[in-house]
């Protein structure tokens, strides 16, 4: 994908501030000198098993890219594929879900649009506020930064262990708990601590962990940044259940493709465990937020967070640019 976006035209506009040629997480379109949109879309196939839940996680998603480029979602369009056969009350459920979440994050559902198939997938096209000086893009990580992660890994393989009937039920509700959880009180810490610094900004760079797992975010980070990132996996943290599905290889197709294509971006130490490799490759859905942090402001985040119920950690370290983009130790 990469490739054929780099063959298309850049739009000529002045006020596109941020674009697709950067891998970011949301485009930003500049209305004024202190107004700017935020712009992002998101779907999803069922990943829990109660359609009230899907909705949940589905609409957490969706928001999260507004959260990752440090702005507030005000509105929303639903895009839905449903089965014309399909049973209603469900349906219902999923939007009742989705909605519910929508409202919790103070975003405005005006609308959508549906169309007829076979295979679920529902989400949204969600617009957010930002100023144009407060962007948090995926790249401008600088060397002595420090590595934030706002949530635990693993939710991906806990799915797939619920496909194949071999998932607890705590590790199910926990990875579901986290899947529905917003990325907005995470968002709004860091925005208050950037709010206090007086010259710069703490926030360096910021994306969220989805589809292409810790690995392949932290990649774009580092390549966008021309730096490279150490990350200690005995610092990361994992969900309940999420080490014992990797030990019994609950990989889903998306960790066995985001391996496949980073394997030559990434060098582990003989130390980590083969299990813990899978994790930081495994696809997450709605995962938290992974910023870069100047040293200074870093253990005062960490705190703010965790005062906050965000169960953020300090994973790891930005270096200068290195044959290996990112070393796993």
């Amino acid at each position: 994908m990469d490739s054929l976006l780099s063959r298309l035209p850049r739009p000529a506009d002045a006020n596109v501030l941020v674009g697709f040629e950067t891998s970011d997480d949301a485009a930003v379109y500049r209305l004024s000198d202190d107004s700017a949109l935020v712009q992002t879309v998101d779907i999803l196939t069922p990943v829990a098993d109660d359609p009230f839940t899907y909705g949940r996680i589905a609409a957490a998603n969706s928001l999260s890219d507004v959260y990752a480029m440090g702005g507030r979602p005000v509105s929303a369009l639903s895009v839905l594929e449903y089965p014309a056969s399909g049973d209603f009350q469900v349906l219902e459920e999923i939007l009742r879900g989705g909605l519910s979440v929508m409202s919790e994050a103070g975003c405005s559902v005006v609308g959508g649009h549906s169309v007829a198939d076979d295979q679920i997938k529902f989400g949204y096209a969600v617009t957010g506020l930002i100023h144009p000086r407060k962007i948090w893009k995926n790249v401008g990580a600088q060397p002595g930064d420090l590595l934030l992660l706002t949530e635990p890994l693993g939710s991906g393989v806990i799915s797939t262990a619920l496909k194949n009937g071999s998932a607890e039920e705590a590790w199910v509700s926990g990875a579901t708990a986290i899947m529905a959880t917003l990325n907005r009180r995470a968002a709004e810490v860091l925005c208050e601590v950037d709010q206090l610094a007086e010259e710069k900004s703490p926030v360096r760079a910021a994306t969220d962990v989805t589809g292409f797992g810790l690995i392949g975010h932290a990649r774009e980070m580092a390549a966008g940044g021309a730096v490279s990132l150490r990350i200690d996996h005995q610092k990361t943290d994992y969900l309940p259940g999420a080490i014992e599905c990797a030990r019994q290889k609950f990989f889903s197709g998306g960790l066995k493709n985001n391996r496949s294509y980073l394997q030559n971006s990434v060098r582990f130490a003989p130390s980590v465990p083969e299990e813990v490799q899978a994790l930081l490759f495994d696809p997450q859905t709605s995962g938290g937020l992974l910023v870069a942090l100047a040293p200074e402001f870093a253990d005062r985040s960490v705190q703010s967070l965790r005062q906050s119920n965000v169960p953020a950690r300090l994973i790891g370290e930005v270096l200068p640019r290195q044959s290996t983009l990112i070393e796993v130790i």
